[in-house]
């Protein structure tokens, strides 16, 4: 680039020649013939080592410069873009963790109200049968003792009688006898208390 402006300003320093004869007369002696040459050489020797400085020393920082940080973006943007692949596979890892542990903590739910449902179930079904068995017994005990409390009422109540028969006529009285009138009356009232 440096180049062509340079070539560029030679061509024209010649090209307006033509005016600088003109000029002469004006009193411009950059414009006189007879220090051309001096400016010339000048030009060239300023324009060359201007050329020499830009193109050996400031140019080739400037292009290491801008090649190095085109590197380093490149660089940062290939990382940048493994990172962000590295963290789409972790989140998609998470993901895959978060939905596994809610199935797991379900089915574990679901097993241990499995459990605990068998478990009262179970239970119930004992507690059932105890209760059951109990209320067997214990009808089995109200039978007996419906069905032996009215030998035991005429046992009581010929003992009964025959010591109070005993103590008001003073005299021992036949408990047979007795035994006839209590079965008797329980008979007769029997089917009040104890009869279907």
């Amino acid at each position: 680039m440096f180049k062509k402006i340079y070539f560029q300003s030679i061509f024209f320093s010649f090209f307006f020649i033509n005016e600088a004869f003109a000029a002469e007369s004006g009193g411009m002696p950059q414009l006189n013939p007879e220090f051309w040459v001096s400016q010339i050489f000048w030009l060239t020797l300023t324009f060359g080592i201007m050329y020499l400085v830009l193109s050996k020393l400031i140019l080739p920082k400037i292009s290491n410069n801008l090649e190095s940080r085109k590197s380093q973006i490149l660089e940062n943007i290939e990382a940048a873009e493994k990172q962000r692949v590295d963290s789409d596979a972790k989140l998609k890892e998470y993901d895959e963790i978060i939905s596994k542990s809610k199935l797991e903590a379900n089915s574990i739910f679901n097993q241990a109200r499995e459990k605990a449902i068998k478990d009262i179930n179970a239970k119930r079904e004992v507690l059932d049968k105890q209760i059951d068995q109990e209320i067997a017994e214990a009808e089995k005990e109200i039978d007996t003792l419906r069905k032996n409390a009215p030998n035991k009422i005429n046992k009581i109540a010929i003992e009964t009688s025959s010591e109070l028969l005993q103590k008001l006529i003073g005299a021992e009285v036949n408990n047979s006898s007795i035994s006839a009138i209590v079965e008797d009356l329980s008979k007769r009232n029997g089917d009040k208390y104890y009869g279907n």
